[in-house]
């Protein structure tokens, strides 16, 4: 056996570092529209996803909310834009006829009407906001999946035949405002058709929201032509805090208010704004700053009605006009005897009212197209991305200008009916709204406060109201109509609190389980921040206890006979 060869030393070796950590390797960044996507989500067009591109800022998908007044500031101006617009465009073409006839056969004594109208509009649109930032489905596919397709063609075919009638307003609008200045409307109203299509068909949101922030800001005139007409401050000041009617309470007085409240609290604004806040890509981080966008549109479109009003006043005053309202032109013309530049800048609010109006109502009704179709469906997609969309929209501006054109056409009588029959609308519209901010498969953590309910309840009942005072006075012209408000409101008192007995009594049998929902639904204001609508597929569907539906199906049916009254009163104005 061979001895073990002895191993040569080998010299000590200075200890080596260990290898230092490798910082871990990014993945390769994706796309902001890419992250959101690979979340279930129940967004149906992939264009409604990505940075905010507003007219006034950009913020882009990735970006973390600062504090600070500057930060915030430039925060608000980039979301800026729903809201505004949709009040703005409020004060359209029906909206400043209406407040010129207000103003012209009842002087200011109809101011307390626009005053109660902020709380509307403000509970109203507050919940479409969440409605479009939290589940980014537009309105009428809403109403659709979590009612079905009965329920949904009654809302969305309202919609339809609304917006169509009010986008037929606004070209009436174009056609009066430019033949002041002896415009023919075979002109004017082609000529307004061409410039909408353009306006909204360039494939870029923020153009178009740029677009039309240039007209709103045009419509700023309406300022120095009020502070020009004279205006009793005194007499302002009571009649938008003393309720009263010049003249006295009847059916046409009632038919004027309802149209006030359906020109300044539309159906369309409902659909418009959750679309346009979910096409604007707004998520429920930003509510805070959308609903401050609402609340400075509403003061907004308060003042301009008020201001048109004021203006109305001062063109008939002393004349044997007062009372006398025909149409927006005629209130041009009376201002002319007092001044050829007043009655000019009249004009300019009206042509400016339209266009605004026209572009809100007709996207509006496109975008709902695109939600009940199953069309993708958004300013940022170019035409031959989204053709149905913008075909849409052409097909209602050359349908809505021909029906303009057609000579010996009502178009006074139409654009009176139109805004009453808004009003009358607007109940049903805000009853699925109320019902759609209660779901907490839609809304989670976003679903209404109790003391929203009850004030969207009593705005409900009003609206019904009104629209009750004027199916009697119709029916029985020789009845009071202040009388039949007055039985009609005690009624309603009575079944309201008919109801909050029911429901309390209900409510104590389920206290346990509601909290139980309660503490389940308990989540951090980062989490809910965050929140939104899962995929409609995977909801819940929604379960009407028989009351429930036996109440849908007598308001749906009340409507109906309203609407057919509402047809009545026209025909009977119509002859005089």
């Amino acid at each position: 056996m061979r001895p073990a060869q002895p191993q040569p030393l080998q010299p000590a070796q200075p200890p080596q570092p260990a290898p230092a950590a490798q910082p871990p390797q990014p993945a390769p960044a994706a796309h902001p529209r890419e992250v959101q996507l690979s979340k279930p989500s129940a967004v149906l067009d992939e264009a409604h996803l990505g940075d905010i591109e507003g007219a006034l800022g950009r913020i882009r998908v990735d970006d973390e909310q600062h504090s600070g007044l500057r930060r915030r500031l430039i925060t608000f101006l980039a979301i800026m834009g729903p809201g505004l617009i949709v009040m703005v465009g409020d004060n359209d073409a029906g909206g400043v006829s209406t407040y010129a006839q207000s103003g012209q056969n009842y002087g200011y004594s109809l101011l307390w009407v626009l005053l109660l109208l902020i709380p509307v509009l403000l509970v109203n649109q507050e919940m479409v906001v969440r409605l479009g930032a939290v589940t980014g489905v537009g309105h009428a596919r809403l109403i659709i999946e979590r009612f079905g397709k009965f329920w949904g063609a009654f809302s969305v075919g309202d919609l339809f035949l609304l917006n169509f009638l009010t986008i037929v307003t606004e070209f009436i609008g174009v056609s009066l405002a430019l033949r002041y200045f002896g415009v023919s409307p075979y002109v004017s109203v082609p000529i307004a058709g061409v410039l909408l299509v353009a306006i909204t068909a360039s494939g870029s949101f923020r153009r178009w929201e740029q677009a039309l922030f240039l007209f709103i800001a045009a419509s700023l005139v309406l300022i120095p032509l009020a502070l020009l007409s004279h205006p009793h401050y005194g007499q302002i000041a009571y009649h938008f805090v003393v309720p009263g009617v010049q003249g006295g309470v009847n059916s046409t007085a009632v038919l004027l208010i309802i149209a006030i409240v359906g020109t300044t609290v539309a159906p369309w604004q409902l659909f418009f704004q959750q679309s346009n806040v979910i096409d604007k890509r707004i998520t429920p981080r930003f509510i805070g700053y959308e609903r401050a966008d609402t609340t400075v549109g509403s003061f907004v479109v308060i003042g301009g009605a008020a201001a048109v009003e004021v203006v109305a006043v001062y063109a008939v005053r002393g004349t044997h006009l007062a009372g006398q309202f025909t149409s927006a032109l005629g209130t041009a013309r009376a201002l002319e005897s007092k001044s050829y530049v007043l009655g000019a800048l009249f004009a300019i609010v009206l042509l400016d009212a339209s266009i605004i109006g026209a572009s809100a109502v007709t996207v509006s009704t496109s975008y709902a197209f695109g939600d009940v179709f199953n069309m993708k469906h958004s300013l940022h997609r170019k035409f031959k991305e989204a053709k149905g969309f913008y075909a849409t929209y052409g097909a209602q501006v050359a349908v809505a200008a021909g029906i303009v054109l057609i000579p010996g056409a009502p178009l006074g009588l139409i654009t009176t009916s139109v805004q009453a029959l808004a009003g009358v609308l607007l109940p049903s519209a805000s009853v699925f709204l109320l019902l759609l901010c209660n779901d907490r498969e839609v809304l989670g953590p976003w679903v209404n406060a109790r003391w929203l309910n009850i004030l969207a309840g009593i705005i409900i009942s009003v609206l019904l109201l009104l629209s009750g005072t004027l199916m009697a006075g119709t029916l029985f012209s020789s009845l009071n109509s202040g009388l039949v408000a007055l039985w009609l409101a005690a009624v309603f008192a009575v079944g309201a609190a008919v109801a909050w007995i029911l429901i309390r009594i209900s409510g104590r049998r389920r206290a346990a389980s509601a909290r139980a929902a309660s503490a389940r639904a308990a989540v951090s204001r980062t989490d809910r921040a965050n929140w939104r609508m899962p995929p409609l597929a995977l909801l819940k569907p929604v379960a009407w206890a028989p009351a429930t539906r036996l109440a849908m199906l007598v308001l749906r049916g009340y409507l109906v006979v309203s609407v057919l009254l509402l047809i009545v009163k026209a025909v009977q104005l119509g002859r005089g």
